[in-house]
């Protein structure tokens, strides 16, 4: 026995100096290159302020309108620019045109005022939305009715207990309370409803907003073909994501005669200062700010009557003190205009005063119901009535719903099926002119100017600010080469210190190296939130894509501007990146001399196999880029 203890001394000992020397390891010192790549060389946040600035500048303003005859001409006008322009387009417009199923399930048992009835239907064509159907007991002639939307209730959805309570509380008080099911939330909880997901379809030149708005549509279909509606009492209301839809289909939609949007949205103004409040896709639709601000939705309600709910200490979004007063600040006017200033209200809820749509602010719905659904009825009270022990759970409320639903994905993929569609009657040059038209590409005036210069270990780097028009500034590092036979401009969507290997080997073939990062990627990435200013970039007419080929281009005239008629090569590392590159160089391959795209797209179909979200990368997401061009059509314009 004693004979062993020396060895499991030795066995122990070294076991302890072999973990003492792995963890005195030095460190890997980075190589000169990766040094000098690292270099920031301005403020961080330049990037966010130039694309807060950027964006500003591009949002609708809500105009200077004094007589309600001006005012509806202008109004019904830019209805229909909505609908067309940013809610419709494409193939939405059949969608929109299409029947739809409506399915009537079993009931259930509500309180003793009241049953729910479950229902299925169709948003579009093989898109089916799950809802419940409130229906009191006594229904005689014609009553109020309601539909009842949720915002980002991820697992609940529909059986949220605050919207559970608010639907039981129309029931009881006479209504027929529709509560639907938002996509991508609840039963429809699924990768491919993900609302990051919609821009699938916006990829293929239609819009993806439309789904969200058939189905707030079909769902006030539904009432209003119910024989007991009164189409002159229809209601909508919701909290966040549900505060959007509540905005967005009564300001577009004239049946809906009260409207109650909770801490749901605020102007593009707002957000562009207030990061809390940008919105996800559907919030922030392609081309809509371009077009109308959520000020012209809060006007378009005029005069009919309209509650918004805000919070007073609103942790999520929306907060009162920030989103309220400029929507009020355009409404009030025009109610003013109709004479019904009366008929718009607001209201902020001071406790618990977080994101919420709890008791105090669903009594303010009610109190509206009261003054505007019944103002005869001296017995109506706007106290909500206790129903805790009516409340039902997820699973007692769930609608059977088609396993081959239709989500995002697969609508992407329907439409990708016969893309992208050539126009015989345009020649090269006319497929160039629609590339920069689809991208919204900026042919921008540019400037270099030397900022700094640094050597690590005898390797040199000089850094240059590239200056397009008054806009954007971006960061290329120069390695520079004595007699360069080349002269090559590396990006990648990791950012420049990724291309160390890449610069390494450009540099020991003789060429001279620029790496360039372009807006939103390394060095000119956005501080916050990136991915929702890159939608509101979409959303005020631009896009990202065209912004970085724009900037790409500038960049390649500058690099060629002093490379000393050297040849050049462009060189693109990553799937996005690389469709920068490939963009850029179809609009212009005069100008580059050699095309090197690692890791390319082989189709932008790999998307949707994929099953990728517009926050992963916004720039590939253009709206209507596989309508007309894939990548091998871009390889072709490119040779």
């Amino acid at each position: 026995m004693p004979a062993r203890y020396p060895l499991l001394m030795l066995v122990f000992l070294s076991l302890f100096s072999g973990a003492v020397f792995a963890d005195e390891q030095p460190e890997v010192k980075p190589s000169p290159v990766e040094q000098l790549l690292s270099k920031q060389t301005f403020d961080a946040n330049l990037p966010l302020a130039e694309v807060k600035q950027f964006t500003r500048s591009r949002i609708t303003p809500f105009p200077q309108i004094d007589n309600i005859a001006a005012w509806e001409e202008y109004r019904d006008h830019l209805r229909e620019e909505v609908l067309s322009k940013v809610v419709f387009r494409g193939k939405a417009a059949e969608w929109r045109d299409a029947d739809f199923q409506v399915e009537w399930l079993d009931s259930i048992e509500g309180g003793p005022e009241y049953t729910i009835q479950k229902l299925r239907y169709e948003a579009l064509p093989g898109m089916w939305i799950p809802a419940l159907l409130y229906v009191p007991n006594k229904l005689e002639g014609k009553v109020p009715v309601v539909m009842n939307v949720n915002g980002h209730e991820g697992d609940l959805g529909k059986a949220a207990e605050y919207k559970q309570i608010r639907c039981i509380n129309q029931a009881k008080r006479g209504m027929l309370a529709l509560n639907i099911e938002w996509v991508g939330m609840g039963q429809l909880n699924t990768v491919g409803f993900g609302h990051y997901r919609m821009n699938q379809i916006d990829l293929c030149g239609t819009s993806g907003l439309a789904p969200f708005y058939l189905s707030m549509k079909r769902g006030l279909d539904i009432l209003l073909n119910h024989e007991h509606t009164d189409p002159e009492r229809v209601a909508v209301a919701g909290l966040s994501g549900g505060g959007w839809q509540t905005i967005y289909i009564s300001s577009l939609d004239e049946r809906v005669t009260l409207s109650n949007p909770v801490a749901g949205y605020s102007s593009f103004f707002t957000r562009v200062d207030a990061p809390s409040d940008l919105g996800d896709s559907e919030q922030t639709p392609t081309d809509m700010a371009s077009i109308a601000d959520y000020l012209h939705l809060t006007a378009m309600r005029a005069p009919r009557p309209t509650l918004l709910t805000n919070n007073d200490q609103d942790q999520c979004c929306f907060k009162a003190s920030h989103a309220l007063p400029p929507l009020l600040q355009v409404a009030r006017p025009l109610y003013q205009l109709y004479g019904k200033g009366e008929n718009l209200r607001s209201h902020i809820n001071i406790v618990p005063g977080t994101h919420n749509f709890d008791r105090d602010n669903r009594e303010q719905l009610y109190a509206m119901f009261g003054n505007f659904f019944y103002p005869e009825d001296s017995s109506y009270s706007a106290v909500e009535i206790e129903c805790a022990a009516e409340l039902h759970s997820k699973a007692d409320l769930i609608v059977p719903v088609p396993e081959n639903n239709r989500d995002f994905n697969i609508l992407a993929q329907d439409l990708a099926a016969d893309l992208p569609q050539k126009d015989p009657t345009l020649d090269v040059d006319g497929e160039r002119v629609r590339l920069a038209e689809v991208i919204k590409f900026h042919d921008y005036p540019y400037s270099g100017t030397q900022v700094e210069q640094s050597t690590v270990d005898e390797r040199a780097a000089i850094y240059w600010h590239l200056n397009f028009g008054s806009e954007w500034t971006v960061p290329v590092i120069e390695f520079p080469t004595e007699n360069a036979k080349a002269t090559v401009l590396l990006l990648s969507e990791l950012g420049s210190t990724s291309l160390a290997a890449q610069v390494e080997s450009h540099l020991s073939d003789g060429n001279r190296v620029l790496v360039v990062d372009p807006f939103y990627f390394g060095h000119s990435k956005i501080t916050q939130r990136p991915g929702l200013y890159a939608l509101l970039v979409s959303s005020v007419g631009e896009r990202p894509l065209g912004i970085q080929s724009g900037q790409l281009m500038g960049a390649i005239k500058w690099a060629r501007d002093t490379a000393k008629d050297t040849p050049l090569h462009l060189h693109s590392v990553g799937p996005r990146s690389s469709l920068v590159a490939l963009t850029t160089a179809a609009l212009a391959p005069t100008l580059v001399d050699q095309l090197t795209t690692d890791d390319s797209f082989e189709t932008l179909k790999e998307i949707f196999v994929n099953n990728m979200q517009v926050s992963q990368a916004p720039e590939i997401f253009c709206f209507g880029l596989l309508q007309h061009f894939d990548i091998a059509d871009l390889r072709r314009l490119a040779e």
